[in-house]
């Protein structure tokens, strides 16, 4: 709009005429192409809704297999073509449950998942680069021609399992995905059904997690994905605990099944269960969801 102005202003000095009701040519053509503009700013033309539901998808293998822990280096990047052209992007859990979603205007945002560290996950070919066939290496790839849409995910990790290639790559590894800016949050040591141990076990499980994962450089609060979505028999865990000298809480706590999630404004929200839904396209996953988005029959988060 300072175009308009400034074209106004000069129409003015010298001398020029504007009757009541008509807009000069010139003023017009700015007046245009400023909205113009303004539209090509908004990732969608949906009005902001920051009330609306949160898109938490859960990945596990990048491979052929049945079932809803599978998903093919293909369909995943059908996957991130989708989420993309419907205008969502991505955000990360740690944003998502401090209301600091870094959105551009018209988007929703989408947190993705990946639970269990998984080989398929992160995996380096033998000369030591990125396999380009793992989820890291799909998704790098679409980010490189869609900066827009940046590798900007969390993963739930296991600190015994790391993706596998332990040893050789570990750290590497590590430092690659948050160098790319994501996360890595806490999927207990050892993936238990939390309901059939003792709360000193539960504890176990959850601080020796903690405190590893910020020795892996990721910086507190830990947020915690339940190992097959189960609660421990005892929840008041998760408002904090004393764990080796150090004091054990969580941001969020997140389930294994479930609808869009709430806004993290909402107050209905309940941040020590909050859903996920699983990444494939079939049954009570990520594609149902969308298809209840496309019909309104459920609204999304959108960024004013």
């Amino acid at each position: 709009m300072k175009l308009v102005i400034l074209l106004a202003t000069s129409l003015h000095s010298a001398g020029c005429s504007m009757k009541v009701g008509h807009t000069d040519p010139p003023v017009a053509s700015a007046i245009a192409q400023s909205a113009s503009q303004e539209s090509e700013k908004r990732v969608t033309n949906q009005p902001g809704n920051t009330m609306g539901r949160v898109f938490i998808v859960m990945y596990h293998h990048f491979k052929p297999g049945h079932g809803d822990l599978y998903r093919t280096p293909t369909q995943f990047r059908h996957d991130l073509e989708t989420y993309y052209d419907m205008g969502f992007r991505p955000v990360l859990a740690s944003e998502y449950l401090a209301n600091k979603m870094p959105l551009p205007s018209g988007a929703m945002p989408i947190i993705l998942t990946f639970d269990d560290s998984n080989p398929t996950q992160v995996h380096f070919l033998a000369d030591g680069s990125l396999d380009p066939k793992c989820a890291l290496g799909v998704w790098k790839d679409f980010a490189e021609t869609h900066p827009d849409f940046p590798v900007h995910g969390t993963f739930f990790v296991l600190p015994g399992e790391m993706w596998g290639q332990l040893h050789k790559y570990r750290d590497k590894k590590i430092q690659l995905v948050l160098s790319m800016g994501s996360e890595i949050e806490s999927h207990t040591m050892t993936h238990p059904f939390l309901n059939r141990l003792t709360d000193a076990r539960v504890e176990r499980e959850l601080g020796d997690a903690n405190i590893t994962m910020e020795k892996f450089g990721q910086k507190p609060p830990i947020s915690l994905a339940l190992p097959y979505g189960v609660l421990p028999r005892h929840t008041q865990c998760f408002y904090g605990f004393k764990w080796k000298g150090q004091k054990i809480h969580f941001s969020g706590v997140f389930l294994a099944a479930g609808p869009p999630a709430r806004s993290p404004i909402d107050p209905k929200i309940k941040r020590f269960r909050i859903p996920r839904m699983a990444g494939n396209w079939e049954g009570d996953a990520v594609g149902y969801w969308l298809k209840e988005l496309k019909k309104g029959k459920i609204k999304s988060y959108v960024q004013p």
